[in-house]
């Protein structure tokens, strides 16, 4: 919605790192092996990502998503950047809410759409788009979701006070319906 509604280039990091690990780059084996059990790929290679995003994107407006994770990679991106205006969108939503979410989510191998068991259910002859075979993701198994969080809580929420501390954050309620989460996005940016 962001990405359409400011004409914005959508950085996924996630998107960025799970592609690495499926073309087999060295950056994608290293990666996979802090992803599939939770945990933070190291600053050094996350940077090195950014950076190279950003000089390829130096002319463009950039929603990031998922990043940054840590302070140190807060303080490197916000040097990056060189004065660039940043708004910082956090959505809160409660521990148990996030684990229901991305526990229900399913993707297509083929094409990487994306399902909701509780949502909207799982076809069962396959990706409406492409017939692709439907998986969970071993980073959305409840327990793979449960050492997420407690790696955000130890190392991700410190940004949220480092983006305070600078007048940058939004901190918008990601609970409720699309329409009322957008909504609420809508008014924080205004």
């Amino acid at each position: 919605m962001l990405k359409n509604q400011f004409g914005m280039l959508h950085l996924s990091t996630g998107d960025l790192l799970r592609d690495a690990a499926k073309n087999g780059t060295g950056l994608g084996k290293l990666a996979v092996t802090y992803m599939n059990k939770g945990e933070l790929v190291p600053n050094k290679v996350m940077l090195g990502i950014i950076d190279s995003y950003l000089r390829v994107h130096a002319d463009d407006s950039i929603l990031f998503d998922g990043f940054p994770r840590t302070e140190e990679q807060a303080a490197q991106l916000e040097k990056m950047l060189n004065g660039y205006p940043v708004k910082v969108l956090a959505l809160t939503v409660p521990d148990e809410s996030v684990i229901n979410r991305l526990s229900s989510r399913r993707v297509c191998e083929g094409c990487g759409k994306l399902y909701n068991v509780t949502l909207g259910g799982i076809p069962e002859d396959g990706c409406t788009d492409c017939g692709g075979k439907i998986y969970q993701r071993k980073d959305d198994m409840p327990e793979t979701i449960a050492n997420r969080l407690s790696v955000y809580h130890q190392q991700t929420e410190p940004v949220m006070e480092f983006y305070e501390n600078r007048n940058m954050l939004l901190e918008v309620d990601g609970e409720g319906s699309l329409q009322a989460v957008s909504d609420r996005i809508m008014e924080a940016l205004a």
